[in-house]
């Protein structure tokens, strides 16, 4: 309990540092330009909780949890299949990985201009874009899982005369689980970095949407607040993510 405790409080300590930097940028950079009033933590959150009345702004974030879910279960449909296959497979995962790599290290923002060519502006570009980013750490994690099985537990199956299907979903599956999660947590840090730039392709709703309408109505303070939200929501999205994996791994 007492571990915890202080865990917190420096976890405070550090936020409030955070909050003192922020403070500092402000007044050292902005008093120049007179731009410290719509920019300071005071102005930007009194702007939060006005926005946080507006039913408006719950629609904004609905609609950017829903793409990003959509994603995310579209790269899991892809990654986990693909993965379980290229870990099991030796000469599969050679002929594979160098391709895989290749388009890992490819930006899925650098992507954009091609897929808004090939599907028009909207929600299907977003998702394809989200799905690429998510795919390759669920995918290569889901691969080192396979790998990483205990050979015993496979010997043990085919001693028991078990079908590959019963084999899958009774040891591989089980046994993979914890790097799957893993890759999903790396997957919802990437595709809540890629979503705001992805939903400033022509779309009328979602957090990166929002940016741009506060910018265009040059309310600073809004636009601060709503990437104070946006920390927030990706914050508490990667404490979900870690909790599963806990809950996982421990039980």
């Amino acid at each position: 309990m007492g571990k915890h405790v202080v865990h917190g409080a420096l976890g405070a300590a550090g936020l409030l540092g955070l909050l003192l930097v922020w403070w500092l940028g402000v007044h050292l950079f902005g008093e120049a330009d007179g731009l410290s009033a719509r920019f300071s933590p005071q102005a930007t959150l009194n702007s939060l909780v006005e926005l946080l009345g507006q039913t408006e702004v719950y629609e904004h974030v609905w609609v950017s949890l829903k793409r990003i879910l959509i994603g995310l279960l579209l790269a899991l449909l892809i990654g986990v299949p693909l993965g379980l296959l290229v870990g099991s497979y030796r000469h599969l995962e050679a002929a594979t990985t160098p391709a895989f790599q290749f388009l890992r290290m490819i930006s899925p923002l650098s992507w954009m201009p091609v897929v808004v060519m090939l599907m028009g502006v909207g929600d299907q570009p977003i998702y394809f874009l989200l799905a690429f980013a998510a795919l390759w750490p669920i995918l290569l994690n889901t691969a080192a899982g396979v790998r990483q099985l205990d050979p015993r537990w496979l010997q043990l199956s085919r001693s028991l005369s078990a079908t590959r299907w019963e084999t899958l979903c009774k040891v591989i599956i089980p046994g993979v689980l914890g790097h799957v999660l893993t890759g999903v947590r790396l997957a919802i840090g990437i595709l809540w970095i890629v979503l705001v730039p992805c939903e400033m392709l022509g779309v009328s709703a979602g957090l990166g949407y929002f940016i741009l309408d506060t910018r265009d109505r040059l309310a600073y303070s809004e636009l601060m607040a709503m990437v104070l939200l946006i920390g927030v929501l990706g914050y508490m999205l990667d404490a979900l993510a870690r909790g599963l994996h806990r809950r996982w791994v421990h039980a």
